[in-house]
């Protein structure tokens, strides 16, 4: 069993830097990368199940948190997806061979833009797999808002709503939401480079099976695996579902 490697990688420049906590197991191709969700650290349970398939296959995993949550620094309350997007790109650029991307609710969103731009640079990803991506979730966002938050976002810059999972109240800024703007996919054909494969829990409140299926008509050109799990929530963190990770990411190796 190989020992996990720990380090911090400089992002941004000035006032922009931020210093970004990364976890690397070493092994062999292909890696495996996971992208967190908003608000998750990669210290949960999804990403450390990831990490344990790493170990007993013997293959490389990367795993890190994106500025303002857990162990890295930066303000959360700067976060948005283009900076959360520059953070994944330069960790990915500190692994080698190909990378099987995993991404979990906004992850998935980010994980797919990370698609789109490792191809545009001619280094396709391994695979990618998304679940309960949330897709141009900035637009559903925003359509949600009620009157009281819209007032907070004008007034106060953000707006916070009580968390359905018990971690506190989660704050969502102007920038996020303008930021979001720039990076929708969900107007125009997506184009990823690899086999992709969705897991999407059918009794999600955040990110519905809706959601998801309108996702795979805007995926035309790579092969696509969508496997709805019916009685799965948005954290899809059973044992039953990381037994469904586990096998999507073999299925891609």
């Amino acid at each position: 069993m190989s020992s996990i490697h720990s380090s911090r990688l400089t992002v941004g420049t000035g006032d922009q830097s931020r210093q970004i906590a990364i976890e690397q197991r070493p092994g062999g191709a292909p890696g495996l990368f996971w992208l967190n969700g908003f608000r998750s650290v990669m210290s949960g349970l999804k990403a450390m199940s990831l990490d344990a398939l790493g170990s007993e296959k013997g293959l490389a995993v990367t795993r890190f948190d994106y500025s303002g949550h857990g162990l890295s620094g930066g303000d959360f309350d700067k976060g948005t997806i283009s900076r959360w997007l520059e953070e994944a790109e330069a960790v990915l650029a500190t692994t080698r061979g190909p990378q099987i991307v995993c991404g979990s609710s906004m992850g998935g969103w980010i994980a797919l833009l990370l698609a789109r731009r490792q191809l545009a640079k001619g280094t396709p990803l391994k695979g990618l797999v998304l679940l309960a991506p949330a897709t141009d979730a900035t637009v559903g966002i925003a359509a949600r808002m009620s009157a009281a938050q819209q007032r907070d976002l004008k007034t106060l810059g953000y707006y916070e709503r009580e968390s359905a999972y018990g971690d506190g109240s989660y704050r969502y800024t102007r920038a996020l939401i303008e930021d979001g703007a720039h990076h929708l996919l969900l107007n125009g054909v997506i184009e990823t480079g690899c086999p992709v494969h969705i897991l999407q829990g059918g009794q999600d409140p955040d990110v519905p099976p809706e959601h998801a299926q309108k996702l795979l008509m805007h995926i035309l050109h790579d092969p696509v695996t969508f496997t709805l799990i019916p009685d799965g929530d948005h954290r899809l963190s059973r044992d039953e579902d990381l037994a469904r990770l586990r096998a999507a990411v073999l299925g891609m190796i």
